[in-house]
């Protein structure tokens, strides 16, 4: 073999004379070359092979043999032609005499002798490069006998796939002549595959073929896929639907070369489908009809539902209105009877002891006025102004008024936690409920107990998505605990509900808990509580810490020089004429001069006008145009006028923080002369630079 040849490795050599094929095998190993050096043809022919490279031959070598070589090289494949290379002797007499080689040697080199191992490797080369082209020729027949029988196995496989498929598939080429076709057409049709290869549609089925199978056909050899529906008769089923799909086929160059059909039996299917919308529209009437009854239910419930709240609501307004009514009937009862010994007592121009009978009166109508502040703090309208406050400091400076209203019996113990944040909070409307709380424990405590109060921080509250959102500052929490006779569910689910109380007749209100719950929710804390039967009660009120940055407002000025009344002029402006007329009249009593007016509407004049006013004094809740409205409106033409507003109830001013701007003020409805008088004097001090106007 050569160093450089690929195949045939062996290079086969007979020279049967002296030492020629010693000579020669040397010459070819020197260059390379694998040798096999044989004594005569006979053993040579039994060697030759497929690896057989070049064979080299001398003139000698042919004296013997030569019918085994002929039958060895018969033998040879088609595309092998092994090389020789004969090297022949001329004779004394100078005539060369033609090697007798078979005819079968057609690839073959004669040389004369003596020659050159130049001249001998270059023919060898030569033969071996000839034989590579055959071995190269080998493998491509190898290749193609390979790739014939896999294409051979593939077609088989793929026959034995279609004709397994329950779909009729076939193609055609562009003149419509049946190339493929599968089993499926002989079970339909009862006509062999064979038969219809190499025939068009019309001869296979009729002239009278189906036009839209025809159409569709055409429609794919334009490149554009399609597919119908149709109806074909069945050998032994009878008429079936059939779905007809036509996927053009492209070439190699892009132009299409024939059509694939694919033929599907949709019979069972449609019915399946047919069957499905049925009873889909079955179903869909039934879902309308139970939807139907279901919403008849519902507004059957609803109706109910809203009848039962109907009835519980008039239940709790009746409950309601009857406290209410049990209430103010003894207070205006008191406050009546008092008014009346009073006229018949100046009547008769007597006037010992009427100033018991005029305490009377007044304690019945705080009575009166507390009933109603309870009433507006359960239902969340009370008018609050709620300030940063110190719990702990607050809770120390009850200590005192605690136990002396809660008695001996009761140990009062308190538990402050250190460096707790400020709550904003009305602090009025937290020390009357601390005290509520307090006076509640202690009848919970007939034979005596302990209470405990105790101040912490908590970054939320319970039941928070009863309350709405939590106060990102977190809240500041104070308990008061008592080891009463505690309360069960049913009692606890009616606590804060207004003049529902568990105490004696005549001993309670049934307002302190429900004035804490709306006073708690208008603060947008919360209570709770927690308790059992003989283990006593816990009320918790979570209070909203005070931001950071909180700036109150309307901080009460105690200043010894704060002017009294020296005939300012006051602008009185109440749509009640029987509380404009005390207000004017108290005011004159407290020595300024008052200017009057039912509403707004009567009130502009006196604010565009050139009169001076020294202070405006407004209700809130105005027909019209309210109070607030007003005050804007005068300062557009006073704008240091101090204003100060008055309110039995206004839902704008639940918050008075949120409510008031610079320089106002308000005092809730019903008020005492002495407060009503302190409100007037600071609301005039806080106007800068301020000059009385004397009355005429």
């Amino acid at each position: 073999m050569h160093k450089e040849a690929v195949r045939g490795y062996r290079a086969l050599i007979v020279a049967p004379w002296q030492r020629d094929a010693e000579s020669l095998a040397k010459v070819l190993a020197q260059d390379g070359y694998h040798t096999c050096i044989y004594p005569d043809l006979i053993a040579l022919s039994e060697q030759i092979d497929e690896n057989t490279g070049v064979v080299i031959l001398t003139h000698e070598a042919l004296e013997h043999g030569i019918d085994r070589l002929r039958r060895c090289l018969q033998r040879q494949p088609t595309w092998s032609d092994v090389p020789f290379v004969v090297l022949r002797s001329a004779r004394s007499s100078g005539i060369t005499h033609t090697v007798p080689l078979p005819a079968e040697v057609i690839n073959r080199i004669e040389l004369e002798r003596p020659i050159g191992s130049v001249s001998l490797l270059s023919a060898v080369a030569t033969s071996m490069r000839s034989r590579q082209k055959q071995f190269e020729i080998r493998d491509r027949i190898a290749e193609l006998a390979a790739s014939r029988h896999a294409l051979t196995e593939s077609e088989a496989e793929l026959r034995v796939i279609t004709d397994a498929l329950p779909v009729l598939i076939a193609f055609l080429d562009v003149g419509l002549h049946y190339r493929f076709v599968n089993c499926s057409y002989q079970d339909w049709f009862g006509l062999a595959p064979a038969d219809m290869l190499g025939k068009t549609v019309p001869e296979v089925f009729g002239e009278e073929s189906s036009p839209a199978f025809l159409a569709s056909m055409q429609q794919a050899l334009s490149g554009e896929p399609g597919g119908i529906e149709e109806v074909w008769q069945h050998r032994e089923e009878g008429q079936r639907e059939v779905e007809i799909r036509f996927l053009p086929r492209f070439a190699q160059n892009g132009k299409v070369d024939g059509v694939h059909v694919f033929a599907a039996d949709i019979t069972e299917r449609k019915a399946s489908l047919q069957a499905a919308q049925h009873a889909a529209a079955i179903l869909e009437q039934k879902v309308a009809e139970r939807t139907a009854a279901l919403q008849a239910e519902m507004q059957a419930r609803s109706e109910s539902e809203t009848a039962l709240r109907q009835a519980q609501k008039m239940e709790a307004v009746g409950q309601l209105t009857g406290g209410i009514a049990h209430d103010f009937n003894n207070m205006l009862t008191s406050i009546i009877g008092a008014l009346d010994i009073i006229g018949m007592r100046l009547q008769e121009g007597r006037t010992d002891r009427l100033e018991r009978i005029i305490r009377a009166a007044f304690e019945s109508a705080n009575r009166a006025a507390g009933l109603t502040q309870r009433l507006l703090a359960f239902s969340r309208r009370q008018s609050l102004d709620p300030k940063p406050v110190d719990l702990n400091a607050l809770v120390q400076s009850m200590h005192m008024l605690l136990s002396q209203t809660l008695g001996e019996r009761i140990q009062i113990k308190v538990d402050l936690a250190g460096s707790l944040h400020k709550a904003l909070v009305d602090i009025n409307q937290l020390e009357s409920a601390i005290l509520n709380l307090c006076i509640n424990a202690r009848d919970a405590m007939p034979d005596g107990g302990q209470l405990c109060i105790t101040t912490r921080f908590s970054p939320s509250m319970p039941f928070t998505r009863e309350v709405g959102l939590v106060n990102p500052a977190g809240y500041a929490v104070l308990e008061v605990a008592d080891t009463g006779v505690g309360m069960d569910l049913s009692v606890q689910e009616r606590v804060f509900e207004p003049f529902f109380t568990t105490k004696p007749l005549g001993q309670g209100t049934g307002l302190g808990l429900s004035m804490i719950y709306g006073f708690m929710q208008q603060s947008k804390g919360h209570v709770d509580i927690q308790s059992a039967p003989g283990r006593g009660t816990v009320i918790a009120l979570y209070l909203p810490v005070a931001p950071g940055d909180y700036a109150a407002n309307g901080v009460i000025r105690q200043d010894a020089s704060i002017p009294k009344g020296e005939g300012q002029q006051i602008l009185v402006v109440e749509d009640d004429d029987q509380v404009r007329c005390l207000v004017s009249f108290l005011l004159e009593e407290l020595g300024y001069t008052v200017t009057t007016a039912r509403d707004a509407m009567a009130a502009m004049p006196h604010l565009s006008g050139p009169e001076h006013i020294d202070l405006l004094i407004s209700d809130v809740g105005l027909p019209g145009m309210n109070g607030r409205q007003l005050a804007e409106l005068m300062r557009e033409h006073h704008p240091a006028v101090p204003v100060l507003f008055m309110t039995g109830y206004a839902e704008t001013a639940a918050v008075q923080s949120e409510f008031l701007g610079e320089n106002m003020a308000i005092i809730t409805k019903p008020f005492a002369l002495d407060d009503f008088g302190l409100a007037v004097r600071q609301a005039l001090a806080s106007q800068p630079h301020r000059v009385a106007s004397q009355a005429p």
